[in-house]
């Protein structure tokens, strides 16, 4: 079967590794800003919705080039359709919160999810108890949470707070998915195949989110038209397949203490591209929530 390159198992992440996990955690960050963006010219439930559906193509090709299996009668499908749904939910929500909120604040709390299922673990999954360093981890990231919703020195709309629930409430969502993942018979379909599950169920609910809502497109640009590429085929294709393939490689516990760079780069490109203050506020909640990721993850 045709491969990147030769795939040999590592017992902890190395310069190559590092490299590739701080790109990975660069192009999510810049997909917030890409959606907020193409926000402009799409009803954010429909970009969402459109996204999916322009993501299933490429993602069978891949599958078929890569020889990997199609199955639905592994005892994946439930569960699979059930993650479509909360895949649904969560982007839904995103996508909403990004047109309301800062990508900065909205980047942070939708990454606040791998201590919603540290959490969760520790009443559902066998092995999983929440040790002292991870419920300090869970305080720390709580606090911060916490102090975001509390104090926005600088809102970027009168829905903000709103846009800041969202956003949280999405991560919610994908650690709902996570778990269905690792507690069900989807964890035995290969992982493209799980997220085919997901583009295929939510593509259809939404953009009938959008169809209750009367509007599909906005004001669409070529240059909003090659954002949404972007994120078709570099981000939800090249980007989720290449993480895939490093987690072939390295230690999913090491991976994960990589998981606070991607919101920290987030408030710094919401920053950079939207001129989004770097108040006192938002860095002592990103370093709070950031510590809480890392210690929560950290093995």
């Amino acid at each position: 079967m045709t491969e990147f390159i030769p795939v040999t198992r590592k017992a902890k992440i190395d310069g190559f590794g590092a490299t590739m996990l701080i790109s990975i955690s660069g192009v999510l960050a810049l997909n917030q800003v890409l959606v907020k963006l193409v926000n402009a010219g799409m009803n954010p439930a429909f970009q969402a919705g459109f996204r999916s559906l322009t993501a299933i193509i490429p993602m069978v090709l891949y599958m078929l080039w890569r020889k990997k299996r199609f199955s639905i009668s592994d005892g994946s499908f439930v569960p699979g359709v059930i993650c479509g749904v909360f895949f649904a939910f969560e982007f839904a929500l995103l996508f909403k919160a990004l047109e309301f909120t800062s990508v900065g604040r909205a980047s942070m709390l939708f990454y606040t999810m791998p201590v919603w299922v540290a959490l969760a673990a520790h009443f559902l999954i066998p092995g999983e108890t929440l040790t002292p360093r991870r419920i300090v981890g869970l305080l720390l990231a709580v606090a911060g949470v916490s102090l975001a919703l509390l104090k926005n020195d600088s809102p970027a709309s009168e829905n903000a707070f709103a846009g800041d629930l969202m956003a949280l409430m999405g991560a919610t969502g994908w650690a709902a998915i996570a778990l269905i993942v690792r507690t069900s018979k989807l964890s035995k379909a290969v992982p493209e195949m799980q997220m085919l599950y997901q583009l295929i169920v939510s593509a259809p609910i939404l953009i009938f989110i959008a169809w209750m809502q009367g509007e599909f497109f906005r004001e669409m640009t070529p240059l909003l038209w090659g954002f949404f590429s972007f994120q078709v085929l570099g981000i939800v294709c090249l980007t989720f397949v290449l993480w895939f393939w490093v987690l072939s490689i390295y230690p999913a516990s090491d991976m994960a203490s990589f998981a606070f760079l991607t919101p920290l780069l987030g408030v710094i490109l919401g920053a950079l591209v939207f001129d989004e203050p770097l108040t006192i506020n938002i860095i002592a909640a990103m370093a709070l929530v950031g510590s809480g990721i890392y210690l929560v993850n950290k093995r």
